[in-house]
């Protein structure tokens, strides 16, 4: 009887440390899961954080873009620079060159006739004197003084008149074609002693003295040879 109640002690010691075993078994993996499901919910916690900073990190490329806009008012402002509103004033300026007046030019007259031509050439100068750029258009005047009256040279070279009007800055130079038949007839002809040119499209004129042969032969009415005046700019020859 005694050794039956030692038994059943032994069986009950053992069942004992059996379930204290099993207890610390289960209670171990209860901890554990409650570690893994605390780290679980920490990880999430941590992700949303790191896409908040990112998110914060990409406010930045968003701020250097709006400085980006400040680059294209930048541009913006380049275009209105790019308007060449000082171009335009200088187009308009070119457009609003007066014409020279007598007054504003220095006029002059030389023999331009290369070895035995006929007709004879004398080379009208006209040197801007003034301050400011001016304009000569087409045709000047000219009249010679003869002992038989005034003669007034007619226009001609109409085919290379100038499409626009010849420009003149301060010092510049420009000159026109004065042509005249040569006296081969051995007699006196016509004596030329002076010369008056007007400037194109200017009332005031001034006297020169004639720079070229010193008679004009006689018409006889059925050669027609005249005095010729050409367009500004038609020839490239100065004085001397």
């Amino acid at each position: 009887m005694h050794s039956r109640k030692l038994a059943l002690a032994a069986l009950a010691v053992l069942t004992g440390l059996s379930l204290t075993a099993c207890q610390s078994d289960d209670g171990d993996d209860k901890a554990a899961a409650a570690e893994n499901t605390a780290a679980g919910s920490s990880a999430p916690t941590g992700g949303q954080d790191a896409e908040k900073s990112s998110a914060s990190t990409g406010d930045s490329p968003a701020t250097s873009g709006s400085s980006g806009s400040s680059g294209s008012s930048g541009s913006s402002s380049g275009a209105s620079g790019a308007s060449g509103s000082s171009g335009a004033s200088g187009g308009d300026a070119s457009a609003k060159t007066g014409k020279c007046l007598t007054s504003d030019l220095k006029i002059s007259a030389s023999d331009a006739t290369i070895g035995d031509d006929d007709p004879a050439t004398v080379a009208l100068t006209f040197e801007n004197s003034g301050s400011a750029p001016c304009s000569l258009n087409a045709y000047a005047g000219a009249d010679l003084s003869t002992n038989a009256g005034a003669l007034s040279a007619e226009r001609g070279g109409k085919a290379s008149v100038p499409d626009r009007p010849v420009v003149l800055k301060p010092g510049e130079k420009t000159y026109a074609p004065l042509t005249y038949p040569v006296n081969k007839s051995g007699g006196s002809g016509v004596r030329v002693t002076g010369l008056t040119v007007t400037p194109p499209d200017e009332t005031h004129s001034v006297k020169l003295s004639w720079p070229g042969r010193p008679s004009l032969p006689v018409s006889d009415g059925d050669k027609g040879q005249a005095v010729v005046i050409g367009p500004m700019g038609s020839i490239g020859q100065g004085e001397g």
